[in-house]
């Protein structure tokens, strides 16, 4: 089964129950302690699940912990992130990498120099559902590739989110929340982007929490509502992107890929298993793929569970920081292009990470 890594959860907020929920399922990582700066809440979840309480400075520099699962809000993920790698610990943390790829190539940079590894979500892309996409691309059953859509739209996280405040500010929105599940999947697919246009833009409308304690509270609009983009891949394949907080309902297919001998029906990339479907040019009608490849019966933490086996083995990690930092710059370039009227040419690039095999289960990670 091989060795086990100590985990120190520094923030203990919505995403972290997700995480809690796998954690056990994963038998090389060991949850250590918890810490949040309402230290209350933290106290709260660590009773829950039989941990310490800890505060971030003591959970960031405790000895025992081998590795941060930074689940703070964006605007933190730097400082955590770097005060873990100075404590010579290993870094996953929760998308986007950064608010900014100024903000993120330090981070890298730090851990390079320590020896250290920097994983990030999202881990969704390593499940049965986008493998087994990929199986597909890479088995040649569309043809060659050569393009892909994606329409995630929704009317705004207010409507759910008890404070939902953060997700329009810098490092929120639709590109940088759900962006980075398609983004990923996209480069997954296809590999790296090379340039990218777009637009972007906002409504006037007026958002209000709309459920929980701070039910009625107004809400700050400082990031791009609605965003469209397209991404030119280094293999020629043409993904066109749209995201938003604007669209009240919608019958757009949520994301396709299209080849010269068919077209691939995606499942939600923000979900680990769902259902592909495919038509070719000798059936063109919808038949349902069986699973071919991915981490099975996977959720939230897959991608640290790969990272731990991968310290073990020397291997690359899949969901890494490099990985990351690529798709924060696509995100950043079409931000950049839709408010400048430009086409962006991206400076980073990455590999595709290895594919997971099929039917992958915890004992094997």
């Amino acid at each position: 089964m091989g060795s086990t890594l100590n985990i120190g959860v520094v923030g203990v907020g919505n995403i972290s129950q997700q995480y809690f929920a796998q954690l056990p399922k994963l038998p090389n990582l060991s949850l250590t302690a918890v810490a949040d700066l309402d230290l209350a809440r933290a106290a709260a979840v660590a009773q829950s699940q039989g941990v310490e309480s800890l505060s971030v400075d003591a959970l960031l520099t405790d000895p025992r912990i081998d590795v941060v699962l930074n689940l703070t809000i964006p605007a933190a993920h730097t400082e955590i992130a770097l005060r873990a790698l100075d404590a010579g610990k290993h870094v996953y943390g929760e998308k986007p990498l950064a608010l900014a790829t100024a903000d993120a190539a330090p981070v890298l940079a730090r851990a390079a120099e320590a020896g250290l590894r920097v994983g990030s979500a999202p881990d969704t892309v390593l499940g049965t559902g986008i493998q087994t996409v990929r199986a597909l691309l890479d088995d040649g059953r569309i043809g060659s590739p050569v393009a892909a859509a994606v329409a995630w739209t929704a009317p705004g996280h207010e409507l759910w989110h008890p404070a939902p405040a953060f997700y329009y500010q810098p490092g929120g929105g639709p590109l940088f929340d759900m962006g980075p599940y398609y983004l990923t999947s996209l480069v997954t697919f296809f590999g790296p982007v090379v340039r990218v246009s777009g637009a972007v833009g906002r409504s006037s409308r007026e958002r209000t929490v709309a459920t929980g304690p701070l039910a009625g509270t107004p809400i700050p609009v400082d990031v791009d509502t609605h965003v469209t983009a397209i991404l030119e891949h280094a293999n020629g394949v043409i993904s066109t992107v749209t995201v938003s907080f604007e669209v009240w309902e919608s019958r757009v297919p949520l994301f396709e890929v299209y080849g010269t001998a068919g077209t691939i029906s995606v499942p939600d990339p923000n979900m680990f298993s769902e259902r592909v479907a495919i038509a070719t040019v000798a059936d063109r009608t919808w038949q349902d793929v069986p699973v071919a490849a991915g981490y099975a019966d996977a959720g939230r933490g897959v991608g640290l569970a790969d990272l731990a086996r991968a310290v073990e083995t020397g291997r690359p990690h899949r969901a890494s920081g490099e990985l990351a930092f690529h798709v924060l710059e696509i995100m950043e370039s079409v931000i950049r292009a839709g408010r400048s009227h430009e086409v962006v040419t991206l400076t980073s690039t990455v590999a595709r990470p290895e594919p997971v095999g099929f039917g992958t289960r915890p004992e094997s990670w």
